[in-house]
């Protein structure tokens, strides 16, 4: 997905990303996926991504794909750049990485959502842009929606056997 402008409400599937001005709102659902979102606070631009997985595991030539965190960033990183938007001029907030599955292997050290969000921490800390909040890991899928104008991003955890949750009051 490229720059969007012309809709007020965008829903990002997975390997999707968008970048986006004060009229807009971001959303996604996120299970062991993970979200990056940009905003640049005096110009009210962001971008956020939607990923499914840190890395490809052996890169073709080829286009970028938005499925995989690097890639993704990398995405929008050159979207935002268009825009006049440098990494360190955002602040960046990570969400997702959710444990879908955790009564399956619970023993087992691979955990997909786990290794996306410290790879989302790892790429923004390796490009300079510094995290003001996140809301990584624990179990189930979160429900996140974006408003480019403030920066808020609102969170909504849902565990596997109940409804939702907020998992703050306040926007993070």
């Amino acid at each position: 997905m490229a720059t969007v402008t012309e809709h007020r409400d965008v829903i990002l599937r997975p390997g999707e990303y968008a970048v986006a001005g004060a009229d807009c709102v971001l959303r996604t659902l996120l299970g062991s996926c993970v979200s990056i979102t940009l905003w640049h606070p005096k110009l009210r631009i962001g971008a956020m991504s939607h990923f499914l997985l840190a890395r490809r595991g052996n890169r073709a030539a080829g286009p970028l794909d938005g499925r995989y965190g690097e890639e993704s960033l990398e995405l929008m990183l050159d979207a935002l750049a268009k825009e006049h938007v440098f990494p360190t001029q955002c602040e960046a907030k990570i969400f997702g990485g959710g444990n879908m599955f955790p009564d399956q292997n619970p023993g087992s050290t691979i955990h997909v959502g786990r290794d996306n969000g410290e790879a989302a921490r790892r790429l923004l800390q390796e490009h300079g842009i510094h995290v003001v909040s996140e809301s990584l890991f624990g179990v189930g899928h979160r429900q996140i929606a974006f408003d480019v104008a403030t920066g808020h991003v609102w969170v909504r955890l849902v565990h596997p056997t109940s409804g939702f949750t907020p998992l703050t009051g306040e926007p993070s």
